[in-house]
């Protein structure tokens, strides 16, 4: 079992930068594929990025490519996601997400653990 926490979310104007961290309890964080997921206000939770176990293998969603970059330091369970020009509609809560055996890095149901989010506010 994992424990997740995410941090480092905030209000930034559009065309800023924001980086996100997520902590991980425990010492089999390196067992987990992670995965970022936003949710937006009466919208549905959104696929972000992944990362696999060791980092060397990442995916994005086509509305973030260029723009964001997730990463992974397993010697310290944590997971990143370095936000690049920012747009207003990236506003939306964020959330950290593991899973010990995932087949489709865009399917939510496949992560067995989620923290509890961090607030991206994106102004223009």
């Amino acid at each position: 079992q994992v424990q997740l926490v995410e941090s480092g979310g905030g209000l930034v104007q559009a065309g800023g930068s924001l980086r996100l961290s997520c902590a991980g309890s425990g010492r089999t964080f390196s067992r987990y594929g992670m995965g970022w997921f936003r949710q937006a206000p009466g919208k549905e939770r959104e696929f972000v990025a992944a990362v696999n176990r060791s980092g060397g293998s990442t995916y994005y969603a086509d509305s973030v490519k260029g723009r964001f970059t997730i990463s992974r330091d397993n010697a310290v369970n944590t997971v990143y996601l370095q936000m690049n020009s920012l747009k207003p509609e990236d506003t939306a809560v964020y959330y950290c997400a593991a899973g010990e055996r995932i087949r489709t890095v865009w399917r939510k149901y496949e992560y067995d653990y989620w923290g509890q989010g961090t607030q991206v506010t994106v102004s223009s």
